[in-house]
């Protein structure tokens, strides 16, 4: 076993975190989606809930959204990170020991959260749910993860700070302001708070973070992502490094104030309300920048997208992540809002980016990294890859193709009057025309998480293969140079 370890180690780089990071993305991967199988099949056939408390969809449905955006997001964002700084900056972390105590607290936070969410412990606030000892858990891990990202930067052996870190940056040190104002709360006991703020105020200060959390955990992170892997994969350089720097800097500028947009024709103020939208229309020209900006990287490498499937993972993830921000400006102008609000539509969109863009980008970049980290010349099966490729995109495809059919659908017959007044439909009868759409959503969700199965293999097998089959040799491409 310590021959093994001394042949997986780099000389220079810790592999060590990165390689946990990202088996357990994958591991993580597995769970959230599973149940986010299982509480799509809920809402097609509510016999699933069980008549239990722990497996209702309430308490299954916050357990979904954590275990996806922080387990599985999140570990994809540590290991890339950790992978990309150390590579960009031809230093070594700045402590293995504080790397590691990132890794280990991170996956006590998820663990802690798949305990208390199915108990019914939460403080109820979006994305946020987790109760105060949690939180500060949380805010421990992340200030650890802050002073190993930027002190590896601090000690980097070249004076250039490469584009992707300027994301992975911005992101961790935006998510700790929104996790720390955002959880402030008042304990009555180690299971239960009330949020330091009230009324109003609360649900601006939530949507100010829950909005950012999208922004910045789901947005910023995974540019950072794609500045790094998308060059890397398509062996070109990044198309316009200025447009890059631009698309950084807009980006922090603006998304930071579109979180109102959640709360139209609420009791939050009406200029609250018009900022919120305006900032959020301001946001698509950063947002298709950057698409552009990565699109355009694969000048001159076209062709590549035949044989590489990675690749493909990369690109489908861009177009992913363009049509998305294209959508959330447009889905934030109020008139479309009265439309769109608390249906369907809002769900195909947020997973629109969800599995599309932050799916796909993490995927893409696991199948980049994960051979290098263990000491292989490629994956297993580039053609498992493939598969895996097309079972995310067509699950992709009729996911949100069905939940927007679904949502114009329940917003038209929810605002459909009578001429004296009364509602044309009842709410059951939009549910039973909502069904349909839950079985497509419900196929697409499962075609996707059967293809994290199908990487799950893959990298199961890619690590087990005998090491000095596959070590590669000194200096290969792959592995040498940053």
């Amino acid at each position: 076993m310590s021959e093994l370890n001394a042949a997986l180690e780099h000389p220079t780089y810790n592999y060590k975190v990165v390689r946990q990071f990202a088996i357990m993305t994958v591991v993580w991967g597995i769970v959230g989606m599973l149940v986010g199988v299982l509480i799509a099949a809920q809402l097609a056939w509510p016999v699933l809930n069980f008549d239990l408390p722990w497996t209702s969809f309430g308490r299954l449905r916050p357990l979904h959204t954590n275990s996806v955006i922080f387990a599985f997001g999140g570990s994809a964002l540590f290991a890339t990170s950790y992978y990309v700084v150390q590579r960009t900056t031809q230093a070594r972390l700045i402590s293995d020991k504080l790397a590691a105590f990132t890794f280990w607290g991170w996956q006590a936070v998820i663990v802690a959260a798949a305990v208390t969410l199915p108990l019914g412990l939460t403080s109820s606030k979006e994305y946020a749910e987790l109760e105060w000892p949690i939180d500060i858990l949380i805010a421990v891990v992340w200030v650890s993860y802050a002073i190993v990202f930027f002190g590896t930067i601090v000690k980097r052996k070249v004076s250039h700070i490469y584009v992707a870190n300027w994301f992975f940056g911005g992101f961790i040190v935006t998510v700790a302001v929104l996790h720390i104002i955002n959880s402030a709360a008042m304990p009555v006991d180690m299971t239960k708070s009330y949020s330091a703020y009230a009324g109003t105020v609360d649900a601006m200060v939530q949507w100010w973070y829950g909005h950012n959390a999208v922004g910045f955990f789901l947005t910023a992170g995974f540019l950072g992502m794609m500045y790094y892997f998308v060059p890397k994969q398509a062996e070109r350089p990044v198309y316009s490094y200025r447009l890059s720097i631009v698309h950084f800097w807009t980006l922090i500028a603006v998304y930071i104030w579109a979180g109102p947009h959640h709360l139209h024709y609420t009791a939050l103020p009406d200029w609250a309300q018009s900022l919120g939208m305006v900032m959020s229309i301001i946001l698509l020209a950063p947002s298709w920048g950057g698409m552009i900006n990565g699109m355009m990287t694969l000048s001159g490498a076209w062709h590549k997208l035949r044989t590489d499937p990675i690749l493909r993972f990369m690109v489908v993830s861009l177009s992913f992540y363009g049509m998305s921000t294209f959508e959330g400006p447009m889905m934030s102008i109020k008139t479309v809002n009265a439309l769109s609000h608390y249906t369907d539509w809002t769900i195909g969109h947020v997973h629109s980016g969800a599995l599309g863009w932050v799916a796909m980008i993490s995927i893409g970049s696991l199948y980049h990294l994960i051979p290098v980290v263990f000491g292989k010349n490629r994956m297993y099966s580039i053609e498992l890859i493939n598969v895996h490729f097309w079972m995310s995109t067509i699950g992709t495809v009729m996911y949100i193709a069905s939940m927007w059919v679904n949502g114009i659908l329940q917003g038209l017959m929810w605002r459909a009057y009578n001429e004296d007044g009364t509602l044309t439909y009842t709410f059951v009868e939009s549910l039973v025309a909502s069904h349909p759409g839950y079985l497509v959503r419900l196929a697409g969700g499962a075609i996707f998480f059967s293809g994290m199965l199908v990487m799950a293999y893959n990298v199961y097998m890619t690590t087990r293969k005998d090491v000095a089959e596959q070590a590669l040799p000194a200096g290969a491409a792959q592995g040498s140079h940053a």
